[in-house]
């Protein structure tokens, strides 16, 4: 049985239909005997709280199995950083982006631009805060105060997070989870990662740890997302031509539905 290392890289937002294809990945590479290791390569601004949860137990759960490590991008900021908190070491470029500890819910109101442009809204409901998160009006104290609870619930769970995985005291983390992000040379210094390295040395760190030449490494590409197989007919000028941030509106317009939203 010839033993490989395997290569995997993330790009992008971490949304739950981004993850999906992922996890379904980080099964199969658990029992795939031949892979001896993982390179779980990302790079990402965070994203949705359950997505960004999910992708840390992903790769937590691989690496009980066998040595994952992550190596940071340009930006392992929030949902990303948590899940590279998953991995048994966290590498990072002296220049990246690393940390962002917190959470966020946006909230748009809309109703003061839509009476201006003439348009009339009506929201039928039962329930009486069903309406509150549909971007259409401000939220009342007591809203606001509700989510406020929400979001601050999911802050001390991600605090508590980072102190278990980074083997720190809770209020040492919580000082440092003021949701602004430091470079690596920095986030080095805070404890917030394991060593500076480029995607190259780290693989190199993983191949003695698992004994496997860092020469016998596959790539794995992440999945073709959804508008690659809608032009997957050969409109392949037409798709290179949308940018990475038209293509993410376009599909965030036909496959996401309205509501309150959880970010790190």
């Amino acid at each position: 049985m010839r033993e490989m290392l395997a290569h995997v890289p993330f790009r992008g937002a971490i949304r739950e239909r981004s993850v999906e294809p992922y996890l379904r990945l980080f099964r199969q590479l658990r029992s795939r005997r031949r892979v001896k290791g993982v390179l779980f390569d990302i790079s990402s601004g965070g994203g949705e709280s359950i997505a960004s949860m999910d992708l840390y137990l992903a790769v937590k759960r691989l690496d009980q199995v066998k040595p994952v490590y992550a190596s940071i991008g340009s930006l392992g900021a929030s949902g990303a950083y948590m899940a590279a908190l998953g991995a048994r070491r966290v590498f990072a470029y002296p220049e990246s982006g690393v940390g962002s500890i917190g959470v966020v819910s946006p909230h748009l109101a809309v109703r003061e631009l839509v009476r201006r442009l003439g348009i009339s809204v009506e929201l039928v409901h039962a329930g009486v805060h069903k309406d509150a998160y549909q971007g259409y009006r401000p939220l009342t104290d007591v809203e606001r105060t509700k989510l406020q609870a929400v979001v601050d619930e999911g802050y001390a769970q991600f605090v508590d997070l980072v102190a278990r995985e980074r083997k720190r005291p809770v209020d040492e983390i919580r000082a440092l989870a003021t949701g602004e992000f430091w470079t690596g040379t920095r986030a080095l210094e805070l404890g917030l990662v394991d060593a500076l390295a480029d995607r190259e040395l780290a693989l190199e760190e993983l191949a003695r740890t698992t004994g496997v030449p860092s020469g016998k490494t596959a790539r794995i590409g992440p999945p073709r997302g959804f508008l690659e197989r809608v032009f997957a007919s050969g409109s392949e000028v037409a798709l290179g031509a949308l940018s990475t941030r038209v293509r993410e509106t376009i599909e965030e317009s036909v496959l996401d539905l309205g509501g309150p939203s959880f970010r790190r």
